[in-house]
């Protein structure tokens, strides 16, 4: 795995493609094997796209581009406004809880960040919000996606993993709604001491906040409508992303009645480019999985770090380090697909609940693209704010604070994050 792993690397920083990266170094393990025929390496190619499961991802994708013709975006961030812009740093406030929303409807923490950037972040830079923080706030702010359903990085692990996608979503409810808790209380403590006020001058009153709920509903119900039929038996996970797709289109058409044939086409568009991306680096990756378990990869890991201890915890502790660490170089999509196939042989013999840990995991993978030096996240939004990056890490150092606390926390406590699994299936 060597010439693999150092040919992968050295076409990561010519900047080619990450789809091709891993499909040259892949294919160079059967191309340099005395053992393997490279035509294993055409088939594994091909077994990856023969996946049911795999139809969930880009029905997904365009159930959520198409979400975001519908106006649903802005009746959310209306809806947000009425619930918290009255707390100290409300703007910043707005943006977490829209994070959330957003969550249940994108399923991209890049897509959501990069949206409230353009829309919310001009709004908070004339209100005197510090272009770092306001940055931050975006940025770290968007890793709810990463666990809130329906989380495409969660699919993608269930898929991969031979994980139920179904508990995956139910396990990614409570942690999410404990990143958005705790990032509130980052920014409200950050905001009393820079004198960050609310936007509005009280309270809501209950006829204001009911009416931008009832403006917002068919947003808020879709991530509902969508455990509910997962629970229930009606769609399996891959079925419930087409379900996705007409409720988008009925949303869209019929209730909002802003889904424009023009607004349709670009939604199929932009999907096209995301869907050819991903299934690109999924199907070569098959050839990388393969690679990883006939060399022992897992196994080789597993020794060398239960040869440093042998407790559950602290190896799930190591091995979120490394996926950490990882993180900070690579790209999230491509981390739950390579590490995977490594980390979940380890995990699984200890004890440790798959759910639990893709929970963990997706958490970790996901906030390497909110910092340095290749964060996806990070640099959509410093783009758009023109924010120096040093200024966006300082300011983000107190949101990445409270979200490795929360990270601890679940790890240590798997009940949190196994509660409605559990409960409900």
């Amino acid at each position: 795995m060597l010439l693999p792993t150092i040919l992968f690397f050295s076409l990561m920083l010519l900047g080619m493609p990450i789809a091709f990266a891993i499909g040259i170094a892949g294919f160079s393990f059967f191309l340099t094997s005395q053992f393997i025929p490279v035509s294993i390496g055409i088939q594994q190619v091909a077994t990856a796209s023969q996946s049911f499961p795999l139809l969930a991802v880009p029905l997904f994708l365009l159930a959520g581009h198409m979400m975001n013709k519908t106006g649903i975006t802005r009746r959310l961030i209306d809806c947000s406004n009425a619930l918290v812009s009255w707390m100290a740093g409300g703007l910043a406030q707005v943006c977490i809880l829209l994070s959330t929303f957003m969550g249940g409807v994108s399923g991209s923490a890049v897509a959501d960040a990069a949206m409230e950037a353009r829309v919310l972040g001009p709004e908070m830079l004339r209100s005197g919000y510090g272009r770092g923080f306001t940055a931050a706030t975006m940025a770290v702010g968007s890793l709810i996606t990463a666990t809130i359903p329906p989380s495409l990085g969660l699919i993608l692990y269930g898929f991969v993993g031979n994980v139920s996608i179904g508990r995956l979503f139910l396990a990614g409810i409570i942690p999410g709604l404990m990143m958005m808790v705790a990032l509130m209380a980052t920014v409200w403590i950050v905001a009393k001491k820079r004198g960050y006020g609310g936007e509005a001058r009280s309270l809501p009153d209950i006829g204001t906040v009911g009416r931008t709920l009832w403006h917002a509903k068919w947003a808020l119900i879709f991530p509902v409508a969508l455990l509910v039929s997962i629970r229930s038996g009606i769609f399996t996970a891959s079925e419930v992303g087409a379900f996705a797709v007409v409720y988008a289109l009925l949303v869209g058409i019929f209730a909002h009645r802003e889904l424009t044939w023009g607004a349709l086409q670009e939604a199929l568009s932009e999907s096209v480019v995301d869907i050819g991306v991903i299934t690109l680096i999924i199907l070569f990756s098959g050839m990388v999985g393969y690679a990883i378990v006939f060399e022992r990869a897992p196994q080789t890991i597993a020794e060398a770090l239960l040869g440093l201890s042998s407790e559950p915890i602290i190896v799930v502790f190591l091995i979120l380090l490394f996926v950490f660490i990882c993180g900070l170089f690579i790209e999230a999509t491509v981390l739950v697909l390579l590490l995977t196939p490594i980390v979940l042989p380890i995990v699984k013999p200890l004890g440790v609940d798959p759910v639990h840990f893709g929970i963990l995991m997706m958490t970790i993978v996901t906030l390497g693209g909110m910092t340095p030096p290749v964060g996806v996240a990070m640099y959509a939004v410093c783009s758009i704010l023109d924010v120096p990056i040093e200024e966006y890490v300082t300011e983000s150092l107190p949101f990445v604070g409270a979200i490795l606390l929360v990270v601890t926390v679940l790890a240590l406590l798997p009940g949190l994050v196994l509660f409605l699994p559990n409960l409900l299936m």
